[in-house]
């Protein structure tokens, strides 16, 4: 049995969440395989909203198996947080699994994060100062602290020792912060291998059983396509592989598993922290679509930046990742508009582009050259088939689907999990 991969197709927060919950009654394990707690999902059941930061949208789903794979980055303060909020709930979170090779997000890397950010002043990156980038910068440099460390004090201290010998001169020397003590950081890091113990497993070889067994193994991305460190607009991205690609890196299924990928796109534009964004609205319009569709970050809080939908973007997202089958979402939040833009390429000092630019200065100074489709004022949220939806909205997802080089098998009308229209079978 193939597995599956859900990849976001423009900057995140595209409603990966939903369409992972959606199709997690429908296979038997759910991996989060990139990033950590710098986004968040908004998972709705009925009058239930459930913000999940570092779990893998699976955790809500009876009988389906979650796991944090090896290529996430983990704050135990944050998953122990989050755990025990959804057991208040009465969620059951026993069945997670957790990567012994996944890496830890340590005291003095969250606290690098925060002041270099601070350092940047109008350079800044955007970054959430959760300690993301500085942890991945410390897997490549080979000095990080895997959750397997976690039991062998030993191993943690030395590990600890030595990172912060540098670390810790330049928290104090060059942002005149204090640095964490070594005994103080790995006493925290101690203080959840109990907790941890029963969920830490290899999980990518239990995943490649499962999918001997003829199971099925969904894939679930942090973050986007245009935030990956290789393919996203460098270097207002984040630090982890956030592509199809990276599905396979961050879990230890190999490609050859690997049969469909679903990219979840907005019917319209967001995107959260700094960078260039062509089809960025100041005005009314972007005003509008930020209150129609609640666009406030999951994890920040922060409100979204907002713009018509990039099709540009969605041909870059599709060729990228493999796309198969594209997820729309938030189609409703597009109702009552008299007419609805869609880009269709880039004008750069006089030069149409109607591919993604491949100098990042291009991209910088793109100008959307827009198409306008016609708009409804019907609620479609009712709809559960493609024939349910207005005629207009039934044109507005097929010139999308045209111009974004992939089929469109799914749309959202809604933000809870059966406020769906199915075109296609995804499973």
């Amino acid at each position: 049995m193939p597995a599956t991969v859900i990849v976001g197709a423009q900057w995140g927060d595209e409603g990966k969440g939903k369409a992972t919950d959606v199709l997690g009654s429908r296979v038997d394990y759910v991996v989060k395989f990139n990033g950590g707690n710098n986004a968040g999902h908004t998972v709705v059941i009925g009058d239930q909203k459930y913000a999940l930061h570092l779990l893998p949208s699976g955790i809500l789903t009876p009988g389906c198996i979650p796991v944090i794979g090896n290529g996430v980055v983990v704050d135990l303060g944050v998953l122990v947080e989050e755990l025990d909020a959804l057991i208040e709930r009465g969620i059951d979170v026993s069945r997670l699994l957790l990567s012994a090779n996944a890496h830890v997000i340590p005291d003095y890397n969250r606290s690098l994060d925060k002041v270099t950010e601070r350092f940047l002043g109008s350079r800044r990156l955007g970054t959430t100062g959760r300690g993301i980038g500085p942890t991945y910068a410390d897997k490549m440099n080979r000095v990080g602290i895997r959750v397997q460390d976690l039991f062998d004090e030993k191993i943690l201290t030395q590990k600890v020792e030595s990172v912060l010998e540098l670390k810790g001169q330049i928290l104090a020397k060059i942002y005149n912060r204090r640095a964490p003590g070594v005994q103080d950081t790995v006493e925290e890091l101690l203080s959840y291998a109990e907790r941890l113990a029963p969920m830490v497993a290899d999980t990518g070889l239990l995943l490649n059983q499962a999918l001997d067994r003829g199971e099925r193994v969904l894939l679930e991305a942090g973050q986007a396509t245009l935030l990956d460190v290789d393919h996203g607009t460098y270097p207002f991205v984040t630090s982890s592989s956030a592509t199809a690609g990276g599905a396979c890196t961050g879990s230890g299924i190999p490609p050859t598993r690997v049969e469909r990928v679903i990219g979840i796109a907005k019917a319209y534009t967001t995107r959260v922290g700094e960078g260039p964004f062509p089809t960025e609205l100041l005005d009314e319009a972007g005003e509008h679509l930020r209150k129609t569709g609640a666009e406030y970050g999951t994890t920040t809080g922060r409100p979204r930046r907002c713009g018509w939908f990039d099709a540009v973007i969605a041909r870059y997202a599709a060729r990228v990742n493999g796309v198969t089958d594209f997820v729309l979402t938030k189609l409703d939040v597009l109702t009552g508009l008299e007419r609805v833009p869609v880009c269709v390429a880039y004008d750069v000092d006089g030069t149409r582009h109607d591919e993604m630019p491949v100098n990042q200065s291009d991209f910088h100074h793109a100008r959307p050259v827009y198409e306008e489709l016609p708009g409804w004022w019907e609620d479609i949220g009712d709809a559960r088939r493609f024939e349910d939806l207005p005629a207009n909205a039934r044109a507005y997802v097929k010139a999308v689907e045209e111009m974004s080089g992939s089929r469109i098998s799914a749309i959202g009308v809604g933000p809870d999990r059966d406020e769906t229209v199915v075109v296609h079978d995804l499973a």
